[in-house]
């Protein structure tokens, strides 16, 4: 067995890569190939894909979240791997030698795997409503470990407005402990960093190269440490970021055509899906519409169909062309054009909104939101009425820490289709030219990984 590295660059692409010349330098003693995506083009569903082989319609991870029918709940940024159908890679490799050994750092659906190792975000959330940025290892111990080398992981700088590399960096410092206590046979990290800018800033924005140098940066020191202990080293990305202008709002759409239900209390305006007719939970640039009858089908298409910024609508067996024919999707499935994205909002006033919608809170909203990442511009100070609020928290004191915008306008980057070119997706790069190819697809790269580890 051949030790490897395998890098999770999100949002890299061709065109890109000229700014990353120590990723470059991987493919140069390798190959580079267009890596081509599964839909929906998003983090837990690319990675899903890349660990079992499988497309959505196989592992069953249609989006980042989905409608649990039967407890009439959307369902966000769940952690557990039973989550995820079909072999995980590691366990491939354990079945053909049982000294393969594996470590997850990051990468999504990480809680409960048989990995040998994982490290994810995981806060802890005290009863007084706090958040405190922390982490789940397995084992235990290697979370304690590394924080008492690291510091506590920089949860608030892995998501939300203050992300940056500083996350990128942890996790990079991590993986080399791991390296060093370890040496497992397949590593696998995660390295966040590009993301957040492409998203906020879109990909032609003048200051991506120098946040792709950043990660560059991060990744080198990853692949010279990992290669000076004779690891193998494949660096890949799960989808390429396109400029958006503006959101669309199927919610909204369902809710004129009176198929939304919802209801008041103390904190807003609440969707209630359990009671709709037909609701959306979108993605990215995907959306899932959930519908309780055949003529509740028709309906939500009828209201959808030819608006602005929807491109096309798949139902029934229709979503066997993208592999989206899962029992966790929608009854119809709605892809965004190429210049928008999909937002949840279902309220028609602002003033009505719900309290988390102002928030950073991945779980209660029901769909994906990246606006999360910014500091409300129309609100003065906000960046320090933001400090005081969170001094206010550690002495005791409750309150809502609202510097979320509304406005969708704000975020210049999104993802979720496929590719219109090669250079605009993800890439693959192996620094063993060794089964090079001019393109892969994702559900070939668990095959690839493990051609890397055992020969052949």
């Amino acid at each position: 067995m051949k030790p490897l590295l395998v890098l999770d660059v999100v949002g890299l692409t061709p065109d890109l890569l000229p700014h990353a010349p120590k990723i470059a330098a991987v493919g140069k003693s390798g190959f580079t190939a267009p890596l081509e995506p599964v839909l929906p083009a998003v983090t837990c569903s690319a990675q899903s894909t890349i660990l079992t082989g499988l497309p959505p319609s196989g592992h069953g991870v249609v989006a980042t979240g989905w409608y649990d029918r039967e407890r009439a709940e959307v369902l966000f940024w769940k952690q557990s791997n039973r989550l995820v159908g079909g072999e995980k890679v590691w366990d491939a490799a354990r079945a053909r030698d049982p000294r393969a050994t594996s470590a997850n750092l990051f990468w999504w659906f990480n809680m409960y795997s048989s990995a040998n190792w994982s490290v994810t975000p995981r806060p802890a959330y005290p009863a007084d409503g706090r958040k405190i940025p922390d982490c789940y290892s397995h084992p235990p111990d290697l979370r304690d470990r590394l924080q008492s080398e690291l510091g506590t992981f920089p949860l608030f700088h892995f998501w939300g407005p203050k992300a940056d590399i500083r996350s990128t960096r942890w996790i990079a410092e991590a993986a080399l402990r791991v390296l060093r206590w370890q040496r497992p046979t397949m590593t696998f990290v995660y390295l966040p960093h590009l993301d957040y800018a492409l998203q906020k800033l879109g990909p032609a924005h003048a200051s991506i190269p120098k946040e792709v140098k950043r990660v560059d940066t991060e990744a080198g020191r990853l692949i010279a440490a990992y290669q000076a202990e004779g690891y193998g080293v494949v660096v890949l990305s799960e989808y390429g970021i396109t400029p958006v202008v503006d959101a669309v709002f199927p919610n909204r759409l369902l809710r004129d055509a009176g198929l939304l239900a919802f209801r008041e209390d103390v904190t807003g305006e609440l969707l209630d899906h359990g009671a709709s007719s037909a609701f959306a939970v979108p993605d990215h640039q995907i959306a899932h519409v959930y519908c309780q009858t055949d003529d509740d089908v028709a309906a939500a298409r009828a209201a959808l169909v030819d608006q602005p910024g929807i491109g096309r609508i798949l139902a029934g067996d229709e979503r066997s062309e993208i592999g989206l024919d899962h029992a966790r999707s929608g009854e119809l499935v709605v892809l965004a054009d190429r210049d928008r994205w999909f937002a949840h909002d279902w309220w028609t006033d602002d003033a009505r909104a719900p309290d988390y919608q102002r928030t950073v809170d991945i779980h209660r909203k029901p769909g994906y939101d990246p606006r999360e990442l910014f500091l409300d511009p129309k609100k003065t100070l906000v960046g320090a009425r933001m400090i005081r609020k969170v001094i206010a928290r550690k002495l005791g004191f409750r309150n809502l820490l609202d510097g979320i915008p509304l406005d969708t306008s704000l975020v210049r980057g999104s993802h979720g289709l496929l590719p219109r070119t090669p250079n605009e997706g993800p890439l693959l790069l192996s620094d063993d030219a060794h089964g090079a190819t001019d393109r892969i697809a994702q559900t070939g790269v668990k095959a690839l990984l493990l051609r890397r580890v055992f020969g052949g």
